[in-house]
């Protein structure tokens, strides 16, 4: 009799031993997840990718790793391997608006448009995503890579309502109505990124090309030559240069 009742109890315990050991699998592969999360943060992507493959290996099933793997993937340009992971981030867990915009984002980076757009609209549909503008603008990109630049105007006013410093939308809202031939809208547009972006080495070549294609070479001299006393070093500072040796001529 107490045989079969020590039987019993090593089958009781076992349960509550694989539970126990499920769980501590799940906080490993977080802890690796959150290192791989880091270094992503830091741009050391191979290191990210070491942790983050560790992560997965204890936990398939974590959703949030196959989104940082998908991230991972797509610094990497490893766009079809991005794909991969963020499409295996939405079958576990379909109301994930961030895997949303991200995998659009892999598909603008590939000219995609057409795929691109579905999985924007997605993520906005979730009321609680709480960066609605970065989807917003990734739309204007998209139907602007589609040349319908009227609508990708729309769009990047709407995620300025949003965020009404969200540079990125500004300097994508200039680059539309230069396409159109708008010239004092482009040109507002990026006086108005500059005040939220003074320091931006980036905002002042839009506007140097700006006043260019508007003939107002003075003032396209002037931000040429802050985008190089801004960021010396750099391979836009050299094209400013090359910039201010074409309007020179």
């Amino acid at each position: 009799m107490k045989r079969w009742v020590a039987i019993l109890c090593v089958f009781s315990i076992l349960p509550l031993s694989c539970a126990s050991s499920k769980v501590l699998r799940q906080e490993k592969a977080r802890t690796y997840r959150q290192l791989g999360e880091g270094y992503l943060a830091e741009g050391n992507t191979s290191a990210a990718l070491r942790e983050l493959l560790r992560a997965k290996e204890l936990n398939q099933k974590d959703p949030y790793t196959h989104y940082d793997l998908g991230l991972t993937y797509f610094a990497k340009d490893e766009f079809e391997l991005a794909i991969e992971h963020l499409e295996k981030a939405l079958d576990l867990k379909a109301d994930y608006p961030q895997a949303q915009n991200a995998l659009g984002a892999v598909y603008l980076r590939l000219e995609r448009w057409d795929e691109a757009i579905p999985y924007f609209k997605r993520a906005l549909e979730d009321l609680l995503y709480a960066t609605p503008h970065i989807a917003l603008n990734n739309l204007g990109e998209a139907y602007r890579g589609k040349d319908a630049y009227g609508r990708a105007i729309a769009f990047y006013k709407e995620a300025l309502e949003h965020n009404p410093r969200f540079v990125t939308a500004l300097q994508n809202m200039a680059a539309s109505h230069l396409a159109l031939g708008n010239y004092d809208e482009a040109i507002a547009a990026l006086k108005r990124a500059e005040r939220h972006a003074p320091g931006s080495a980036a905002v002042q070549f839009d506007l140097g090309r700006a006043y260019s294609d508007h003939f107002e070479v003075e003032k396209a001299l002037t931000a040429f030559k802050k985008v190089i006393a801004l960021a010396p070093e750099t391979a836009l500072a050299r094209q400013a240069r090359d910039r201010i040796q074409q309007l020179r001529q």
